[in-house]
């Protein structure tokens, strides 16, 4: 059985077993006191799906099995060597190569004149305030852990920050140019809204918009 390389929790799971042999409560308070919990998109349910997964190709195995008085029992496991070699070798794809991923928020954008400008506007208001307010407890949480921990076992916090900052920048400007007219097509768009006919767009004056203006109009 070969393991699936779409779940970055199994390849957390290996790198922390890698470190030392324990059980999946074990991974869990690593990962949560490491603050990798969000890398690893942590639940208990996916853990203990993916080391059942990862027991049945071979790449960890178990050791022991403990119970600590009334506790449910408690089984420890360790990398094998073919789980090295595919932690290593998982690692350094992610490492070399994008992956093609397709945020929600990118779904929204390529679709934004589904909504009225005015609504676009307010929505896209209100997301820059959420993502100030992330960036500002991102920034506190990477001073707290510049204490803590090397930064070299913090980056993805620091991934994530310039990410979110990133976002934060892209938002407030595209705000900016809609507020202020200088969004590209936005005349086009109020005159969607402006033509509604039972909440639908009028698609032969969409059309001719696109042609007047010298574009190409959107065909079905």
């Amino acid at each position: 059985m070969t393991i699936s390389r779409k779940n970055p929790l199994a390849l957390m799971a290996l790198c922390v077993l890698w470190q030392a042999p324990t059980h999946p409560y074990g991974i869990v308070q690593y990962l949560k006191g490491t603050y990798k919990d969000k890398a690893a998109r942590l639940n208990f349910g996916s853990l203990y799906t993916v080391i059942g997964q990862l027991e049945k190709a071979g790449l960890i195995e178990a050791v022991e099995v403990t119970r600590a008085g009334n506790l449910p029992p408690r089984t420890t496991y360790q990398v094998t060597d073919a789980g090295i070699a595919e932690m290593s070798a998982w690692l350094a794809d992610l490492l070399a190569n994008p992956v093609e991923e397709s945020p929600q928020y990118l779904t929204a954008l390529s679709i934004l004149p589904a909504v009225s400008v005015d609504e676009a506007l307010d929505r896209l208001r209100s997301r820059a305030d959420t993502l100030r307010q992330t960036v500002a407890g991102m920034e506190a949480d990477r001073e707290r852990i510049a204490g803590l921990v090397p930064e070299i076992f913090s980056l993805d916090a620091y991934y994530q920050l310039a990410i979110a900052r990133a976002e934060l920048a892209f938002t407030e400007d595209l705000a900016r140019r809609i507020e202020s007219g200088e969004l590209g097509g936005i005349d086009l768009w109020r005159d969607i809204y402006a033509n509604l006919k039972d909440g639908r767009p009028d698609w032969a004056q969409v059309m001719r918009a696109f042609e007047t203006a010298g574009f190409k109009a959107p065909s079905f």
